[in-house]
């Protein structure tokens, strides 16, 4: 299975070079995960936040050490790829933008507090406004509850509201919650999908919302 393109680093967006507003991600992290992509694309995706990643990696390290958002070995690719597959451009990004390390195991993540979600969320309304998608995807529980708190909501059952596109009135876009590509082998078949129709679904409803897709079967 081929890799989709690997972001350029001069796309990154740097909001804030030295954020410290969170002592403890400040602390773990090793570089903040900035967004990048295309300035005007339609569709934005929205991460959680970076994992510990590998800094061994060749290319695909993570956006704890690459800074770049969404490019992990396995969650980075595996968004990219159906993004590619269904032939739309997109600017990723997370809801928070540094590693939030477990205290009992440094190498793994903890789920970020929802002070760090807050103090995170300025700069994700930064870039929804600067982007100006037609559609903010949110892949996760956290993504999504973190784009729906700048209208003031909230999402109760997060699995039923995957693929079902809402209003985003803070930053006049369409808001479509995704499963996090980490947790897609595990959700998929209880959602009723396969990976193909997955993917066929995920490019109906781009299209629905006025995204110009072009699926390639591939993924």
């Amino acid at each position: 299975m081929n890799d989709p393109p690997f972001p350029d680093s001069d796309d990154r967006t740097v909001l804030e070079p030295a954020c410290a507003r969170c002592p403890a991600l400040a602390e773990s992290r090793t570089r903040i995960s900035w967004g990048n992509g295309p300035p005007e694309a339609e569709v934005v995706v929205i991460g959680e936040a970076p994992g510990a990643g590998d800094p061994d990696a060749d290319r695909w390290a993570g956006g704890n050490h690459t800074g770049l958002a969404y490019t992990s070995r396995h969650s980075g690719r595996a968004i990219r790829r159906l993004f590619e597959a269904v032939g739309v451009e997109a600017y990723y990004t997370n809801a928070v933008k540094c590693f939030p390390a477990d205290p009992e195991d440094p190498t793994t993540n903890r789920e970020p507090t929802s002070e760090e979600l807050a103090n995170c969320r300025p700069y994700l309304e930064t870039e929804l406004r600067e982007v100006d998608p037609r559609v903010a995807v949110a892949t996760g529980k956290h993504a999504t509850r973190s784009v729906l708190a700048l209208d003031g909501e909230d999402v109760e059952g997060f699995l039923d509201a995957v693929l079902e596109p809402r209003r985003l009135e803070a930053v006049d876009a369409t808001l479509l919650p995704l499963l996090h590509p980490s947790y897609q082998a595990v959700w998929l078949s209880r959602l009723g999908y396969d990976r193909d129709g997955y993917r066929e679904a995920v490019a109906a409803r781009l299209a629905d919302c006025g995204v110009d897709v072009d699926p390639t079967g591939r993924a």
